[in-house]
């Protein structure tokens, strides 16, 4: 039995011909605590856009950047914010001194790794992923749950957690000039913000409760106990834990 996060990765097992008879389950992404992130009305004063994810190339850090710069140069008066740690470990990391190099310029911000990303949600009118490719982004899974509307690359992943033109919108992927276009159009609008962050909150109240995930996990695992012959006792699956089991 295998799981899948989004539908162009199944799709590209198939093709491959990796899954011969095995059964397949898609479970869009690693959930949410629903109750841990609230929504929140947006907040007043200069609209924020918020990137919040490792700081690497391949999360479309520089295009997020370079869109940034597009949309102040046309005179939009807006925060753009970058949010998250360097990953030493992943070649496509930047460097702290590239961070705050980056920042020094004066188009974006960035702030380090926070433990509170609903307080950090909340203060952003527009969750930005630029991302190159996701299995499912738990960025835009934690921004569905904060109510907060998004834009975000056309690619795997990245389309599957959103429901275009109601929760956020797509742009081109390595496209700063795309990226600024959607981003503009979208802060245009704060009526339409809040009605896409309202629409987000009930996606992610059916979607990506974490509770839902785990009970799909839990049933996936006790089905496959039953046929093997292991005589211990099936789960109860209406009691769930609130984090992920260890896989």
């Amino acid at each position: 039995h295998v799981l899948f996060q989004n539908e162009s990765d199944l799709g590209l097992f198939r093709r491959a011909g990796l899954l011969g008879k095995a059964q397949v389950s898609i479970i869009p992404g690693s959930g949410v605590d629903l109750d841990r992130i609230r929504p929140a009305r947006l907040p007043e004063g200069v609209p924020v856009v918020l990137l919040p994810a490792r700081m690497l190339r391949d999360k479309g850090v520089l295009e997020f950047v370079a869109a940034a710069k597009l949309l102040r140069a046309q005179g939009l008066n807006a925060v753009f914010r970058l949010l998250g740690d360097p990953d030493p470990m992943n070649p496509t990391s930047l460097t702290r001194d590239e961070l705050e190099a980056l920042a020094s310029e004066g188009s974006v911000e960035w702030l380090p790794h926070t433990t509170d990303i609903s307080a950090a949600l909340a203060q952003a009118h527009l969750v930005v992923l630029p991302s190159y490719r996701e299995g499912f982004p738990k960025t835009l899974i934690d921004a569905a749950a904060a109510g907060r509307a998004v834009a975000t690359s056309d690619v795997p992943g990245c389309r599957d957690a959103i429901v275009p033109g109601e929760t956020g919108e797509l742009f081109k992927v390595r496209d700063a000039s795309d990226m600024a276009r959607v981003i503009g159009g979208m802060l245009a609008d704060t009526d339409r913000l809040d009605r896409m962050g309202a629409a987000a909150r009930r996606h992610a109240e059916t979607t990506f409760d974490i509770r839902s995930v785990v009970r799909k996990h839990l049933e996936i695992y006790d089905d496959l106990l039953l046929k093997s012959g292991y005589p211990g006792e099936r789960q109860d699956s209406t009691s769930t834990p609130s984090t992920m089991p260890s896989l």
